[in-house]
């Protein structure tokens, strides 16, 4: 493959860091041109200065303005649409890592400058919705301008080369449950931020962990499983899966089922979706088939973890009910990790702001306004139930 130029969206985050990582263990196949950060200008200076960048974007003014101190040579672009203006620039992939909502603008920006996207942000596809994909499809085609990062679609987009469209019975996701599995809703009740961040198997930043504990982050898979690949709700399914090593699955109309499996380690999905449809002869980390392993499978308790039905449910009911069941999470996640409410008010605040929403009657949204009408709606009822779960 050609030499690909890469802008790297959230640049400082997990993901950002290791997409680095993989593009600097290839200097054949990629070269890093733009970097995208919030206000860690410190990390990103570091960044800069390893790997030649002359094009940033900083949301944070005051921070932008010690980096340009820093490094005058720096083409510095700043305020809260600077992620976007550089997904719009000139590249061959943008890699967007950025976490939330936030994320939208860029996934757009660079889809309407006809880029394909590496999407880390599950949640800009999940708020945007037919927008995004639209915006995919002009581009040149969902397949080829939205390229999975999460492991799970990665997954699922390698086993679906094992066959037509027409021979796919159902996408199964796999999920780890988190660090809270096996327990039961009583002994939720009082678990700690500190609790919810101790994954057991992937290192994650801190919202995607809490999202991960409320098994939130797979019904957002799923809702980005049903874009990305076009599938039905009703033909995708998740199983748990406490070791990590199979990602997902594809079963096919005649009862076999294919698994992507591979250690738990987001630098061969990363690698995988900036060199799409290639694969690099290099591996970070093998399945070691000399030593003895278990894989074990089991249903998903889904009582105790409601949020991947009200997922479901959410995109059943259409239009924007996606983006206000991820800004509603996004709002009770920011309250749980600041101590303000307890770990099981979060999918209380999800389900109550989605009925909230569906009593309103909304459209579907058609333009980019409407998504973000249904976002700040979701985020004020969301924080009016927060004002009540947090009174004493």
């Amino acid at each position: 493959m050609s030499r690909r130029r890469v802008v790297v969206l959230g640049a400082t985050g997990s993901i950002g860091t290791q997409a680095i990582e993989v593009a600097t263990a290839h200097p054949e196949a990629f070269e890093v041109v733009g970097l995208a950060a919030g206000r860690n200008v410190d990390t990103l200076a570091e960044q800069v200065e390893a790997l030649g960048v002359r094009r940033v974007a900083v949301g944070d003014r005051d921070a932008a303005a010690r980096l340009r101190a820093h490094a005058p040579h720096l083409e510095v672009i700043d305020g809260p649409e600077a992620a976007a203006t550089l997904a719009a620039s000139d590249a061959d992939i943008v890699l967007n890592g950025i976490t939330g909502a936030v994320g939208l603008a860029p996934t757009l920006a660079a889809l309407e400058a006809g880029t394909p996207v590496a999407l880390a942000n599950k949640e800009s596809l999940i708020v945007g919705g037919d927008l995004v994909v639209a915006a995919a499809e002009r581009a040149g085609g969902r397949a080829s301008h939205l390229l999975p990062v999460d492991s799970e679609h990665s997954a699922l987009a390698q086993c679906l080369r094992s066959g037509r469209d027409s021979e796919v019975l159902r996408l199964v996701l796999t999920a780890s449950g988190g660090p809270f599995r096996g327990r039961s809703r009583q002994q939720l009740s009082d678990v700690t931020a500190a609790d919810a961040l101790e994954h057991p198997t992937w290192s994650m930043g801190p919202v995607i962990t809490v999202n991960s504990a409320t098994l939130v982050n797979k019904g957002l898979e799923l809702l980005e499983a049903h874009l990305l690949f076009d599938i039905d709700l009703d033909r995708l399914d998740v199983v748990v899966h406490p070791q990590s090593v199979v990602h997902s699955m594809v079963e096919f109309v005649d009862g076999s089922t294919i698994a992507q499996l591979s250690p738990p380690d987001m630098r061969l999905p990363i690698q995988l979706a900036l060199a799409w449809p290639e694969r690099l002869g290099h591996a970070f980390v093998r399945c070691d088939w000399t030593t003895a392993s278990t894989l074990s499978f089991e249903p998903l308790d889904r009582a105790t973890f409601p949020a991947v039905d009200l997922a479901l449910e959410a995109g059943r009911r259409g239009g924007a009910h996606p983006a206000v069941y991820n800004a509603a999470n996004e709002e009770a996640v920011s309250a749980f990790l600041a101590g303000r409410i307890a770990f099981l008010d979060i999918t209380h605040v999800v389900a109550g702001t989605l009925e909230a929403f569906t009593a309103t009657g909304p459209s579907a949204p058609r333009e980019l306004d409407e998504v973000l009408a249904a976002d700040r709606f979701a985020r004020e009822h969301a924080d009016a139930l927060l004002h009540r779960s947090a009174a004493p």
